[in-house]
């Protein structure tokens, strides 16, 4: 059979439109693979900051978390990375090991699960019989089909869903950021309404304890100077001390530059304006009372 030229032309075009299909096809295979790769360190410089980050947090609000190995050995005491035999093994009584792959040439594997005595994990079969063997999925109909494989899961698919929960923990780490800028004591409040009030609910309970002095001058416990040095000095000073400690433990946010301000000269006169005049609407009332 001859070939004539204008058939072998048409050969070498076909071969060559087939040759720069192939490259075209290679490149095109290349290109994904370098935005694969790309994609890929970006993604995991995105989960190592996220993951600084999330350590930055934890440690802002007194939370450290254990190594992942630590752990699982705190959950499971009692588990080794040994593969476990039966009781009284050879292997538990320093014997030979009968793991898989280091034994002495014994079958091994799921048959050395403990189980019923006499009885083993799985009837025994022969070689060849094990060699036929195939995994079965139950239909429907209860007929025995061979099990099929997983699917091949898409690079670009799972890179995609890597990014979206990459971003969604984005969107959790600021609202998380937000939540730890604000203190636990009245977190909605502006730091100098918050302020006021820690101040004046100090003073207010500075009151109190200023009435229950007042009783106790009055059946001759207390006398005059000690009431009076204490609710013109002591008791304001105790309030006072008290709402600037009660600021610096509870209205101080975990994660925040610097120290929060406290507004010392407010405090100081709330306090040691707030006693004496609830003393002196005290004395009021009670003449208004009379």
């Amino acid at each position: 059979m001859t070939v004539s030229f204008e058939e072998y032309a048409a050969l070498a075009r076909q071969f060559s439109e087939q040759h720069r299909a192939g490259e075209q096809h290679a490149a095109a295979e290349s290109a994904r693979r370098r935005d694969l790769h790309a994609a890929v360190d970006y993604l995991q410089q995105r989960l190592t900051a996220q993951g600084q980050r999330l350590d930055q947090l934890g440690r802002a609000i007194g939370i450290d978390q254990p190594p992942a190995a630590e752990a699982t050995a705190a959950g499971r005491p009692g588990e080794t990375a040994a593969w476990p035999g039966p009781t009284g093994s050879p292997s538990a009584a320093g014997g030979p090991s009968t793991a898989p792959g280091a034994g002495d040439g014994a079958p091994d594997g799921a048959a050395g699960v403990p189980g019923p005595a006499g009885v083993g994990a799985y009837p025994q079969m022969s070689a060849g019989e094990a060699r036929l063997a195939l995994p079965t999925a139950v239909s429907p109909a209860g007929v025995g089909v061979p099990a099929q494989r997983a699917a091949a899961a898409d690079p670009t698919v799972e890179l995609e869903l890597a990014r979206r929960m990459a971003d969604e923990a984005d969107r959790h780490g600021q609202q998380a950021e937000l939540l730890a800028q604000r203190p636990a004591l009245l977190p909605t409040w502006s730091p100098l309404a918050r302020a006021v009030a820690v101040y004046a609910g100090c003073g207010a309970a500075a009151g109190v304890l200023m009435l229950a002095l007042v009783l106790a001058s009055g059946v001759g416990l207390v006398d005059g100077f000690t009431l009076g040095a204490w609710i013109c000095a002591g008791l304001p000073a105790v309030a006072f001390f008290g709402g600037y400690l009660v600021l610096g433990r509870w209205g101080r946010p975990a994660m925040v530059a610097g120290t929060p301000p406290r507004y010392l000269p407010l405090g100081f006169l709330i306090c040691f304006l707030l006693v004496p005049m609830a003393y002196c609407a005290y004395l009021l009332l009670v003449r208004g009372l009379r």
